[in-house]
């Protein structure tokens, strides 16, 4: 899909993300109920974190373990170099590590901010992960898995050279860097278009849903997804992801 040129101005249909999942409900249950339910049970937990029990940090994760697993796996398929030494779960993990460090160290108000700042952890954990495994000089290009042996045993070296090479050379082209500048331009945007962009991009809310939780009008989420699109597509020099 080509996000930045995208001219669905509604979003997806109630419960559905952009990539056609649905986002992880219990059984049966509709997708506003299971919104709702999950929204009040973070409230409570950030109301006992604010009086200082820090176990509430870990209700948290597991409140939002669904949708960040589910946010990690998507992202995911996007870094074919990380995919090779990390899977989902890796993901995860060190996302809800992340964000179960950070919530000890910022006072978040509502529910909506814990969601956008567990898809900033997860967008921040496959970053650093893309940079571990970029350049000649890496883990991933240095493995052995990299170097071609000689039926003597020993490496070719202009062989493994070569190996080595296109282990360290991004895929498609420079696809998995695109969508590392594309993570970070996302992180640059002011703070209500990144808001907004989680909400619509990252949890798949359509912008009457955003517009309920942001309480504001239709519009003006409308305008705010339009100006992030923009504003990724000039960080992106007019490429695609």
């Amino acid at each position: 899909m080509n996000l930045l040129n995208h001219e669905d101005e509604d979003g997806p249909a109630e419960g559905q993300n952009r990539h056609g999942n649905f986002s992880p409900m219990a059984a049966g249950e509709p997708a506003a109920d299971a919104s709702d339910r999950m929204s009040a049970e973070i409230s409570a937990c950030l109301a006992r974190l604010a009086a200082g029990d820090l176990t509430a940090r870990d209700r948290i994760i597991e409140v939002c373990a669904g949708r960040l697993r589910t946010l990690a796996h998507r992202m995911l398929a996007r870094f074919h170099k990380v995919r090779r030494w990390n899977d989902t779960d890796d993901v995860f993990q060190n996302a809800a590590i992340r964000l179960h460090r950070t919530l000890g160290q910022m006072q978040l108000e509502s529910p909506r901010s814990v969601l956008a700042l567990a898809a900033t952890e997860v967008r921040r954990e496959l970053i650093d992960l893309a940079r571990r495994y970029a350049g000649p000089t890496s883990y991933a290009a240095n493995h052995q898995t990299n170097v071609v042996r000689r039926g003597d045993g020993d490496s070719d070296p202009a062989t493994a050279t070569q190996q080595v090479d296109r282990a360290a050379a991004p895929d498609d082209g420079g696809e998995e860097d695109r969508w590392t500048h594309f993570h970070e331009a996302i992180d640059a945007l002011p703070p209500e278009q990144r808001e907004v962009f989680h909400l619509v991009w990252y949890l798949g809310a359509d912008q009457k849903t955003v517009a309920g939780l942001l309480d504001c009008s239709e519009r003006t989420v409308k305008y705010r997804w339009r100006a992030a699109r923009e504003a990724v597509k000039a960080a992106l020099g007019g490429r695609r992801p």
